[in-house]
């Protein structure tokens, strides 16, 4: 990729090849530790120049299948649990889909929250208090749709605008959603 001539350093671009034998744990600790587990500095005098074996879309696509196991480790401990809900779903429809089951298991409802995000539009204002009632359904834009009560109105309201209040187990599958709605790809 590069050549440092004054310290006789290059940067190396593994292929595909390399990239499935690096260990699981060396790629979960490079993720956590924000370190770049497709590329290394080696020595000058430590490499020599080969045909490559195999095509840009090769390294491309074992890079994504890598990252679709492990690219929200970075995120400590939170990511271990949206990886476990998001694995397996090849596209944001499915990875939507994959939430919903996860919180229409998780979720104990009715359970009080916030409006945690500002509101450019509508009736409802950051602070506004709401009683989640269920899981109506998934947009496109906005997310996945919950029924809520706020005060005598009934409305439904996107999940990602929404912090619980209290603290039960609820709670963290919600901030998990928000934080994975807020960070997809």
């Amino acid at each position: 990729m590069e050549i440092d001539e004054s310290d006789q350093s290059v940067l190396i671009a593994w292929e595909s090849r390399t990239l499935r034998s690096i260990p699981p744990s060396y790629l979960e600790q490079s993720e956590t530790e924000g370190m770049d587990w497709q590329q290394y500095y080696l020595r000058v005098n430590d490499v020599e120049s080969v045909q490559s074996r195999d095509t840009q879309k090769d390294v491309k696509d074992v890079a994504g299948e890598i990252t679709s196991r492990i690219g929200w480790y970075s995120f400590g401990e939170e990511g271990k649990r949206i990886q476990k809900v998001s694995s397996g779903a090849k596209n944001e429809e499915e990875a939507f889909e994959a939430w919903k089951r996860y919180l229409e298991e998780n979720l104990r409802v009715p359970f009080e929250a916030e409006v945690s995000e500002y509101q450019e539009k509508g009736k409802l204002r950051q602070g506004d208090r709401l009683k989640v009632m269920n899981i109506t359904g998934v947009d496109d834009l906005y997310g996945i749709i919950v029924a809520c009560k706020w005060g005598s109105q009934n409305v439904e309201f996107p999940l990602c605008d929404l912090a619980v209040k209290g603290k039960n187990e609820t709670k963290q599958g919600v901030s998990d959603y928000a934080v994975w709605f807020a960070n997809r790809c």
